[in-house]
């Protein structure tokens, strides 16, 4: 490979860098609407959005959602399996509190 061929592809690597470090820092908002219409009626709209940020920069903006989402955090599937369990046991109790009335009368 000659000098001038990887000077040219070093300096678009640190261009494509560059840019994709800015996006992160900035974000980007990528938006568009999909609408089925037959007749001036409405049959479908679809609303697609895409942001592209650094974790950093969503939380920054209070975009936080995937720390909630059991299936991409495992604080949130603990909290999930925390809630669940909660529920079972109580319900557990509440079925018990019922049937020990009926055996002492039995």
């Amino acid at each position: 490979m000659s000098n001038e061929k990887l000077m040219t592809h070093s300096i678009n690597a640190t261009n494509l860098a560059d840019i994709l470090e800015r996006v992160l820092d900035k974000g980007i908002v990528i938006a568009g609407d999909i609408k089925i219409q037959i007749a001036d009626i409405d049959l479908l709209t679809i609303k697609i959005r895409l942001l592209i940020a650094s974790v950093d920069k969503a939380l920054e903006m209070g975009i936080n959602w995937w720390q909630t989402d059991a299936y991409l955090s495992t604080k949130a599937k603990e909290t999930e399996l925390e809630a669940k369990n909660t529920d079972l046991l109580k319900r557990i109790e509440q079925l018990e509190s019922r049937i020990k009335p009926a055996a002492a009368q039995g």
